[in-house]
């Protein structure tokens, strides 16, 4: 490339960057605190800013004893010593800030046996980024990629405090904690990845799509099963009016100097220019887009991982064509993508890029996104090496405590503190039943719900069943036990708490006796009687051929007693029998005079001159008889 070439190079690029120069203001720092254990200043917290490479514990912590490195050590030379602390914890190195950048002195605490390593401001300032170096500041390029160990950058008043204390032969104690690094505040994560499809841009892009490839499967577990929330993001910049017109904006933006990004190669004659970069990320956006119209977002990383693969610069495939075919491939509607995108070349906002310059000038809870690859967690911009499980175990730190989902309690995210004595939780052995719950920030002490049983308690040293079912729960944790095929219990399924001894026990309910009611004369006590104590009860006999009343506690001739219940049987057989057999006569008798009557009553009405005719007819004759 000519040195004019260069320049103009140069000139263009300083050019995209100002709006991003305009709200500089506007950056975030992502903090950790770190905590004075011991020493002078008990339990004092302080914040620190976490380095964007390495392995922070994100939602974890570590408790370290703190070495320094002595003075003018400023890590940028191997420190050809281990350094070890006096107490067994790990040790928190101290380092100068200053000479050379933050990933070298890093890298030679690791190698000094560091577990961590906190660089001390030189300058009287707010926290700031601990951003990777570029790969070309070393003579290793995978020097970034070999840090393991997590760092943060503190106050310079902080690392003078620390520096004091331990040169006055007094031991300190630190715990830096991630577990607040990233929000949790729900039952769902909505993190964000800003990217940029040119593959030929080094490291970065590598890393980039390095994880997109690993993370592929993870991600779309997360998101089809409604526990994450992904959107993607691409970088952009625009030309300033003056210069829009210019061949170099032609050639590196879309809409008229809109949206652009720098040229893949550096070069504005040979190979892809800029527009082609961000017309693939416009695309991209839009294949995200009409997914989630079809409520399938997740296909975003299947399209991404296949364009890496069928349609890569680094093989001269980048092309519109190359990238239709894998959207066709994935079952997407091509017209709607066409439509999402629109005319590249026309003199007018694209809906789509201008949210995404907004996005990316941040908003009033999060920073100005400046580089690629970023990844943002519930609003807080990730720290750390863009790996799949230092991601995870990022975005598992995301979730309300409790309510993580499966694959953040894999043995490889996270360490089950449950198997471990029981995570110092209650526990109810006979049953199988433990307070202790697995989280992915550590273990809590809860008491459980079992088959709808609600257990309650502090769920450290007591957890009760509770409610109407609680009996069936190992007797609600109330006394209970069988002898002989007989069983007694102190729980009552009719109460939804407590314990009560059964009748013929006595006893707190936790603990139940029987009761000796021969001996304590409670029960059998008539003169007749003869008490037998057996476990819950007792049983009383008559000494003679006697009946036992329980009731009244009293015995009678069980002979007698059956003629008289014979006599009385048969006197009240033979009074049933006479009432039924006079009320049947009674009924007999009074329903035929009632009937005679009755049609003696209606004859009457048809036939009186038959019987006027009939008189006339006897004194006729008895006249007759006379003369």
């Amino acid at each position: 490339m000519s040195p004019s070439n260069k320049e103009t190079v140069l000139t263009l690029f300083l050019a995209l960057t100002m709006v991003v120069n305009v709200v500089s203001s506007r950056f975030f720092v992502e903090k950790s605190s770190v905590t004075v254990l011991n020493s002078w200043e008990m339990k004092a917290k302080h914040d620190a800013s976490i380095a964007n490479f390495g392995i922070p514990s994100h939602g974890g912590f570590m408790i370290g004893s703190v070495v320094y490195a002595g003075h003018g050590g400023y890590g940028c030379d191997p420190l050809n010593k281990t350094f070890k602390p006096k107490s067994p914890y790990p040790t928190i190195l101290i380092i100068d800030r200053g000479v050379c950048n933050y990933a070298l002195k890093i890298w030679n605490g690791q190698q000094a046996g560091a577990a961590a390593v906190l660089l001390a401001d030189n300058i009287v300032e707010p926290l700031i980024a601990m951003d990777s170096p570029e790969e070309s500041q070393h003579e290793d390029p995978d020097l970034v990629e070999k840090i393991k160990i997590p760092s943060a950058l503190i106050l310079h008043s902080f690392g003078d405090s620390l520096k004091k204390a331990l040169n006055k032969g007094q031991e300190v104690v630190l715990k830096i904690d991630w577990s607040e690094s990233i929000p949790n505040p729900d039952e769902r994560v909505e993190y964000e990845l800003w990217a940029n499809t040119n593959d030929e841009c080094g490291v970065h892009c590598n890393e980039q799509m390095s994880f997109i490839k690993n993370f592929k499967g993870t991600a779309q577990i997360l998101e089809k099963s409604d526990h994450a929330l992904f959107t993607p993001h691409y970088i952009s910049w625009f030309c300033p009016q003056e210069l829009r017109r210019s061949r170099q904006c032609k050639s590196q933006c879309i809409n008229q100097g809109r949206y652009c990004a720098p040229d893949p190669e550096l070069d504005y004659v040979d190979g892809y220019n800029g527009k082609d970069v961000v017309y693939e990320n416009l695309r991209q956006l839009c294949v995200h887009k009409v997914a989630k119209e079809k409520n399938s977002s997740w296909v975003w990383w299947d399209y991404v991982t296949d364009f890496n693969i069928r349609c890569s610069m680094k093989e001269k495939k980048y092309s519109k064509e190359c990238a239709e075919t894998v959207v066709e491939s994935l079952g997407l509607s091509l017209e709607k993508i066409k439509k999402c995108i629109g005319d590249p070349d026309a003199d007018e906002e694209n809906k789509v890029l201008k949210a995404e310059q907004a996005f990316q000038l941040g908003e009033e809870k999060r920073g100005v996104v400046t580089i690629f690859p970023t990844l943002i967690i519930n609003n807080s911009q990730y720290r750390g090496k863009l790996e799949r499980t230092l991601v995870l175990k990022a975005i598992c730190s995301g979730y309300k405590e409790g309510t993580e989902p499966l694959i953040c309690l894999s043995t490889d995210i996270e360490t089950n503190e449950c198997l471990v004595a029981n995570g110092g939780c209650w526990q109810d052995k006979i049953s199988n039943i433990t307070a202790c719950k697995d989280t992915f920030r550590g273990r809590v002490c809860e008491c459980p719900v079992v088959n709808g049983v609600q257990y309650k308690g502090d769920g450290y040293a007591s957890c009760k069943p509770y409610g109407p079912a609680r009996c069936s729960m190992n007797e609600g944790g109330c006394w209970s036990e069988t002898r002989n095929g007989l069983k007694f219990s102190a729980c009552l399924n009719s109460e939804t708490s407590g314990c009560r001894c059964p009748l013929g026990f006595h006893g707190d309910g936790l603990k139940c006796e029987d009761i000796d009611e021969c001996k304590e004369k409670s029960a059998c006590q008539c003169d007749d009687c003869k008490c037998k104590n057996n476990w819950g009860g007792y049983e009383c006999k008559c000494s003679s051929n006697g009946f036992y009343l329980k009731e009244q506690d009293t015995c009678i001739e069980r002979g007698s007693g059956s003629r008289r219940r014979c006599l009385f049987i048969i006197m009240v057989v033979i009074a049933i029998a006479g009432i039924s057999l006079t009320s049947y006569i009674f009924y007999k008798y009074h329903l035929q005079s009632y009937m005679d009557s009755e049609i003696v009553s209606i004859m009457s009405q048809y036939i009186p001159l038959d019987r006027q005719n009939i008189h006339q007819d006897s004194n006729q004759i008895e006249n007759s008889s006379l003369l």
